[in-house]
């Protein structure tokens, strides 16, 4: 369970999906669907192709960041750690500005009050807890599975399910027998989001 949990936070791109099918040419609902198709799938086979790869390699020794099990002499490994330093600062702002707009939402600060200077205030104290807790966490692998089992669980069940749900309780007599079925499987969906969520944190914590 708590391999899911870790292998969630794959999949916690949701925020950032209104504003890649804005930014999509000929931007159809089927040809968004086929394009976050094909991008699952190419991350869901990377992610096992490199799990398996990495447990069948040094099984239950792994580290939390498997390129930690290899030697720092090895030029090819340090290629790679290399290769995800880029990968970490080139895709750290996408999911920061994500960050940093959930809280002006949580915070009620409309648009109009966003100035330049508000928004470098914002970026400034969030990078600051951010990088104090990124100090004091240094163990991969417990950040991941609770990010996962809290983060990603609530991004992927709970919140697209709740909001599934009040969509269809918006319709009221407009909703059909078949979309009144699919928001009640949401809400199965969203209790199974919040068993995951409780048993993967109670077990990273462990």
């Amino acid at each position: 369970l708590i391999l899911v949990c870790m292998l969630s936070t794959a999949y916690i791109a949701h925020f950032n999906a209104p504003r890649f099918f804005r930014e999509l040419k000929d931007n159809t609902m089927s040809r968004f669907g086929k394009v976050t198709g094909i991008s699952f799938g190419i991350s869901t086979a990377i992610y096992a192709i490199v799990s398996a790869m990495a447990f069948l390699t040094f099984g239950a020794n792994c580290d939390g960041l498997i390129l930690n099990n290899y030697s720092t002499k090895d030029l090819l490994i340090s290629a790679s750690r290399f290769a995800v330093a880029i990968s970490l600062i080139f895709s750290y702002p996408l999911l920061f500005v994500g960050t940093r707009d959930g809280t002006l939402d949580l915070l009620k600060v409309p648009e109009e009050k966003r100035s330049a200077s508000l928004l470098n205030q914002a970026t400034f104290a969030l990078l600051g807890i951010t990088t104090a807790l990124a100090w004091k966490l240094t163990d991969l692998s417990f950040v991941s599975s609770i990010s996962g089992a809290v983060f990603g669980t609530a991004l992927i069940f709970v919140y697209p399910s709740l909001m599934f749900r009040g969509a269809i309780k918006n319709l009221g007599d407009k909703a059909t027998a078949r979309q009144k079925k699919e928001g009640t499987f949401a809400m199965f969906v969203n209790i199974i989001g919040i068993v995951i969520a409780a048993i993967g944190t109670k077990m990273s914590l462990q």
